[in-house]
C-alpha cells in the first residue's frame, strides 16, 4: 500500500510544471539600499570603458535607443543565480540606472584564477580586483593586491593598496567604498586599502572627477560574481564632518563663533549668526585676520544664499581691492548668478587670473566645505572633496593681467572675506600656518 502510494505521487510530480524559480529577497542593512532587486537586471545598463559624458550628451530619444541594445548583450553576458549576479568575463559593464555624488557602497565579490576587474566610481575606472597570486600581473602590482586605484598616475596617493587583504581564490571578498566628491577609501575584508585618496578623472587628468555618475561593474576575461550590493547616500553634513576629519591636523581657529575678535576691517558690515560670520545685507567691504600668513592652508564652511556673492582674500595687504591688492581674491559666488560670467569669475576662481572647475559647488542654502592651501606661488582650492583650482600665479605673465593685479607676488598678508552686498555665511574657520 506505502509502495502504491508513492508510486503514485511519484507520477504525477512528473506530471506537474517544472517549479519556477523565485526571486531572491535582498534584505539591506540599516540606511543602505539595494542596487540588486533580486529578479532581474532592469535598473542596470551596459557601458565600458567610455567618458560617461558621451552618453550625457545624447538626447533623451538616442540614450533610451542604446540602453535598450545594450541590455542585448547583458542578457548574453550576466545571469542570476539566486541573489547573485554571475558574468562570463566578457560584454559591457553593468552599469547603474542611478547615479551617485557622495555614497558609501557595500559589495561582495568572487573570482577565478587570472581574473582581472574592477568597479568604476561615477563612471571612472577603478577599485581593482585581480588574481593576486598571478605572476603576469606582479610587474603591474598584481601580487600588492586588490583594492587599489590603479588608474591613478604612477606614484599617486591610492593607486596601490596599502595592505594585501584579499581572501584565497575561490572565496567571497568584501568591500566598503566610501566616495566623498572625488576623495576615495576603500576597506577589503575589513582592512583599510585606501585612505581618502583623490580618486583621477580617468578620461581627462586636467579635470576634477565628474561630480556625479553611475557605479559600474567590469568585465575582464575572467568569470565574476557579485552579490550584497547595496549603496547608501551621504548627505551634506556627514560628508563636511568626514571632509573635516580628514583634511589633517594642526589648524587654529580664528573665529570664536561669538565675536569679530580678532578681526579688522569692515567690522561693522558683518554680523554672527548661529556661530557664522555673515555679510549684512546690502552691505560690504573688506573683513580681515588681524594676522598675517605667508604660506597657510585655511579651512571653513560657506553658505551662500541664492545668487549671493563674496571672496576669499589672500595674503591681502590690509587695504585696496583684495582681487588686485593682494594675492589674488577666490571667488566666493552662487551659480545662480545672474549674467554672463567669464571662466575666472566661477566660485574658487582666481578672480581675473585663473579659473576654478565648474560643478561642484552645492545649492544656495547648503554648506560647503572648502580648504585652499596656498605656498609660495601656488594655490590649491578643494571644495566640497574636488580639487577644483591647483594653479601657479607666477606663471600668469600676460602683461595686462600682470598689471591689473599688482599683488599677485605677495609672499605675506592678511586672510579675509571680500564682500558683495549679500548675505554670505561663513563658519568653522580654521588656519594652518605652512612656513
Amino acid at each position: 500500500m506505502e509502495t502504491r502510494s508513492f508510486l503514485t505521487l511519484f507520477v504525477i510530480s512528473l506530471l506537474l510544471p517544472p517549479a519556477v524559480a523565485q526571486p531572491a529577497e535582498i534584505k539591506a542593512p540599516r540606511g543602505f539600499t539595494s542596487l540588486f532587486n533580486g529578479k532581474d537586471l532592469s535598473n542596470w545598463y551596459g557601458w565600458s570603458t567610455k567618458n560617461p559624458e558621451t552618453l550625457r550628451k545624447m538626447t533623451a530619444q538616442e540614450q533610451k535607443a542604446y540602453k535598450a541594445k545594450s541590455r542585448e548583450d547583458i542578457n548574453k553576458h550576466w545571469s542570476i543565480d539566486g541573489d547573485v549576479i554571475v558574468n562570463d568575463g566578457h560584454g559591457l559593464y553593468l552599469t547603474t540606472e542611478r547615479e551617485f555624488t557622495n555614497y558609501e557602497l557595500l559589495i561582495d565579490y568572487k573570482t577565478v584564477p587570472k581574473a582581472d576587474s574592477g568597479i568604476y566610481l561615477k563612471g571612472s575606472p577603478q577599485v581593482q580586483i585581480w588574481d593576486y597570486t598571478d605572476p603576469g600581473k606582479f610587474s603591474i602590482g598584481g601580487n600588492k593586491g586588490s583594492g587599489g586605484l590603479w588608474n591613478n598616475s604612477k606614484g599617486a596617493k591610492g593607486k596601490d593598496p596599502l595592505v594585501l587583504a584579499d581572501n584565497k581564490l575561490g572565496e567571497w571578498n568584501s568591500f566598503r567604498i566610501r566616495q566623498i566628491g572625488a576623495r576615495t577609501s576603500v576597506w577589503l575584508n575589513k582592512k583599510l586599502v585606501v585612505d581618502h585618496a583623490t580618486l583621477e578623472n580617468y578620461f581627462d587628468r586636467k579635470r576634477p572627477l565628474f561630480h556625479h555618475g553611475p557605479i559600474q561593474l567590469q568585465t575582464h576575461g575572467g568569470e565574476i560574481s557579485w552579490r550584497n550590493i547595496f549603496v547608501r547616500e551621504i548627505g551634506v553634513a556627514e560628508a563636511n564632518k568626514i571632509l573635516r576629519q580628514k583634511s589633517g591636523g594642526g589648524f587654529s581657529s580664528v573665529f570664536n563663533g561669538k565675536n569679530l575678535k580678532g578681526w579688522a576691517g569692515a567690522i561693522d558690515n558683518y554680523e554672527i549668526v548661529d556661530g557664522s560670520i555673515r555679510c549684512k545685507k546690502g552691505k560690504g567691504g573688506n573683513l580681515f585676520t588681524k594676522q598675517q600668513y605667508g604660506d597657510f592652508a585655511v579651512r571653513l564652511e560657506i553658505k551662500l544664499p541664492p545668487a549671493g556673492n563674496n571672496g576669499l582674500a589672500i595674503r591681502y595687504p590690509g587695504k585696496g581691492n583684495p582681487a588686485y591688492a593682494g594675492m589674488c581674491e577666490l571667488q566666493v559666488l552662487d551659480t545662480g548668478y545672474p549674467g554672463k560670467l567669464a571662466p575666472y569669475q566661477y566660485h574658487g576662481s582666481a578672480y581675473g587670473m585663473v579659473p576654478a572647475a565648474k560643478g561642484f559647488l552645492r545649492a544656495a542654502g547648503e554648506w560647503n566645505y572648502q580648504v585652499v592651501t596656498v605656498k609660495g606661488s601656488t594655490i590649491k582650492v578643494e571644495l566640497n572633496g574636488s580639487i577644483i583650482l591647483n594653479t601657479d600665479l607666477s606663471k600668469v605673465t600676460n602683461a595686462n593681467t600682470v598689471k591689473q593685479h599688482p599683488g599677485k607676488d605677495l609672499a605675506r598678508g592678511h586672510f579675509g572675506f571680500a564682500g558683495h552686498n549679500d548675505p554670505v555665511m561663513f563658519r568653522n574657520i580654521e588656519i594652518k600656518k605652512l612656513d
